[in-house]
């Protein structure tokens, strides 16, 4: 574990370099400039430039021995809607299931007269049932079905106290399952009707840019920097891992990218900070679900939750180059990006480094 973390940073440091003044927005709304001779060493390198045939509300699921269950996570990411395949003249409806690694999943068909938070949580309840790992935590990220599966869920978690229920755009396992279902799966169904598709990504009924709030103040940064380090750092062979990512997450790249890593850059945004601990875990509670930068308005948002954003940076001129370059490199791959906090000490672990992908 050492070993691999002196990997880690070593790769850090190699792309290090000095981060320029920035302008970060607090609590107060106000912009506070960090002195140029409060510069600080970054570990990184700144940028310039298959489907169910049946249609019961109750799953078909596999049961798994206690070796095979292994590595699957308690924590659950949940989906349910209409897919764009006809079935006696309604569209089909599924709720799908994943563990939060991608190495479990079950779906479950309900009928299209049977839409309902009942039927819902009869459906989750079936699952949990025969699941190999019972769930810690469910997350949905989808809007227009806030009310229903709240219902639901706060159903289904009044038996279990210790279940919690998070609606969060961090369900980056369900939105790789949903990518393959609507590129491998319904095509291939009968009743399958082009015109239904409704692909996750970039959706405005799905996702919703809100204006940006002001940043509370356990949130604040002293500096800020746009970075990247190589893609192959994320992958199985590379040197971040859960080892060393403090009290961040990873997420599977290989899905999302679609291809080998090779010599492609994967953009970040790194937190500098002397109480790196405390922003880490505040940035944690958070469902952190990416980083954004508009260069339209000249800011710097961190997106959480569902639909929640909030202003961390307002950009200058130079800044809004490196947004630029931020956005085009998350674009060329995806929406795979990430975010690190650490301290000013060029030879400090990071505290927390998230993986991220923006839909």
């Amino acid at each position: 574990r050492r070993r691999r973390r002196k990997k880690m940073m070593q790769a850090m440091r190699r792309a290090a370099c000095v981060v320029v003044a920035t302008a970060v927005v607090g609590a107060s709304g106000l912009s506070v400039a960090v002195p140029r001779s409060e510069r600080a060493l970054v570990a990184a390198r700144a940028t310039t430039s298959s489907a169910s045939s049946t249609t019961t509300t109750w799953a078909s699921t596999t049961t798994r021995s206690a070796e095979e269950a292994v590595g699957i996570s308690s924590e659950w990411e949940l989906d349910c809607f209409s897919r764009p395949v006809m079935v006696e003249g309604k569209k089909l409806w599924e709720v799908l299931v994943t563990d939060s690694t991608g190495q479990w999943r079950e779906v479950v068909q309900l009928p299209a007269s049977e839409i309902n938070s009942v039927s819902v949580r009869k459906a989750i309840e079936s699952i949990i049932e025969t699941a190999p790992v019972k769930p810690s935590v469910i997350r949905f990220f989808r809007r227009q079905m806030v009310n229903m599966l709240s219902i639901a869920l706060a159903a289904v978690a009044k038996s279990r106290p210790t279940l919690r229920i998070l609606p969060s755009r961090s369900t980056h396992a369900l939105y790789a399952w949903l990518d393959e279902r609507e590129t491998e799966v319904y095509p291939g169904m009968e009743g399958f009707t082009p015109t239904l598709a409704q692909p996750i990504a970039g959706r405005p009924a799905v996702f919703q840019q809100n204006a940006a709030a002001r940043l509370p103040e356990g949130l604040r940064a002293e500096q800020f920097a746009f970075v990247t380090l190589p893609l192959s750092e994320v992958f199985p062979d590379g040197t971040i891992s859960d080892e060393n990512i403090g009290v961040g997450k990873l997420i599977d790249p290989a899905p999302i990218v679609k291809r080998e890593p090779g010599d492609l850059p994967l953009p970040g945004l790194v937190l500098i900070t002397r109480r790196p601990e405390a922003l880490s875990m505040a940035v944690a509670s958070l469902e952190l679900a990416g980083a954004r930068a508009d260069t339209a308005t000249r800011q710097l948002v961190l997106e959480v939750g569902l639909d929640q954003a909030y202003l961390l940076a307002r950009l200058d001129d130079q800044q809004r180059t490196e947004a630029a370059a931020f956005e085009k490199a998350k674009a060329d791959i995806n929406g795979l990006h990430f975010v690190v906090v650490q301290p000013p000490d060029e030879d400090a672990e990071p505290s927390g480094f998230w993986l991220l992908r923006e839909i």
